[in-house]
This record gives structure tokens, sequence and C-alpha cells, in this order.
């Protein structure tokens, strides 16, 4: 899993002609251009927290010591994931769950997600191709909880990304499925960005 997760980062990485930057301002960039997938990789650096137990040593070790950046960049990563590893600890996430931070903005998404079916007959459309496939992940999981429909489209993205990465068979039904979930995240990116830059600072 571990490897699997530095594999995530790499995949995250620029191309090497272009310059790369540091974790946290990947996720920094990604949250003002692209909030669904700002969530993905939150969700990613929780994951790989979590594949270390939180033991800083060793996300030093054998995350960021490889991290393809100058030393002084090393440690402002370093600074970010202990961040991190404490609001986990501290708020109980070392085993499952999110942030309380990521938490809220899917809470944003939701109550937007409601506010384009009563307004916006584009994002009804989008989202109507996208329940039969919700509806099937809530069968599949068996009377887990998997959340709220907007939880549930970042969980179908954040697997399909995991199931590439280790090599897993992809069905079509998966891909139609995960390209639904996109449709929708990316309708309630657009609305989500259009109301951050209208809402006077």
């Amino acid at each position: 899993m571990k490897h699997l997760l530095l594999g995530i980062l790499v995949s995250n990485l620029p191309l090497s002609t272009q310059p790369i930057f540091p974790m946290q301002a990947i996720a920094e960039r990604k949250k003002s251009q692209n909030i669904g997938e700002y969530l993905v990789y939150m969700y990613q650096m929780e994951d790989l927290i979590r594949s270390y137990q939180g033991n800083m040593e060793e996300i030093e070790q054998y995350v960021i010591f490889h991290y393809p950046v100058p030393d002084e960049e090393k440690e402002s990563i370093k600074t970010w994931f202990a961040g991190l590893v404490t609001s986990m600890q501290q708020q109980e996430l070392m085993q499952k769950g999110h942030l309380q931070e990521l938490q809220e903005l899917v809470q944003q998404l939701l109550e937007l997600h409601y506010q384009l079916l009563k307004t916006d007959a584009n994002y009804v459309a989008t989202f109507h191709l996208v329940k039969p496939h919700l509806l099937e992940a809530v069968e599949a999981a068996q009377m887990e909880d998997l959340g709220n429909e907007i939880q549930i489209c970042l969980n179908g993205i954040y697997g399909l990304l995991l199931c590439r990465l280790l090599g897993k068979k992809v069905t079509d039904r998966q891909l139609e499925a995960a390209e639904a979930f996109g449709n929708v995240l990316s309708h309630l990116n657009f609305s989500y960005q259009q109301r951050i830059f209208m809402t006077p600072n």
C-alpha cells in the first residue's frame, strides 16, 4: 500500500520539463481550480499518512526525502504533513474518515447540488445520468453507509484511481460510472468556482 500511494504522488507530478511544486502547493492549486480534484488529492494524502500510521520519521524518510524538490521546499512539505498528521490524530482519523475541512467542502458541494437541481436544467440532466451508478454503489455497499451522493461520486473517482494504480482490471461499467461521477463533479466545480469568484472578499 505504501508503494501504491507513493505511485499516486508521482502520478500527480508535472512533466520533467516543467517545474515541480511542493505537495502543499499542488493541493492549493487544485483547491483554487478544481474542488473535486482537491478533495481526491487530499484523500490520497490521508491514506498516505495512514499507511505510515502517522509516523513523521517514516514519512520524511520514505516520502519527502524522495520528492524531487530542493531541501528548503522539503522542509515546507514536512511542516505541511506534520500539520495534517496532527489534525488527523486530534480528529481521530487514523483508521478512517476525512478531515473536518474536507467534510465541510463536501457539504458545501452538496448544498450547491441541491440548489442546482432546482435551478439548472443542464445539471438536472447530468445528475439524471449518474443516478443508476449511485444506486449500484449503494447496493454494492451492502448496508454500509457511503455518505451523500456527492461523497459517493468522489469515492467513485478515487476508487477508480486506486484500481488503475493497483493494476486491477477496470470494467466498462466502472469507467462509465467514473465518467458520470466526473461530469457531476465538473459541473459542480464550475458553479462553485463562479460563486467563489463572485463573492466579495
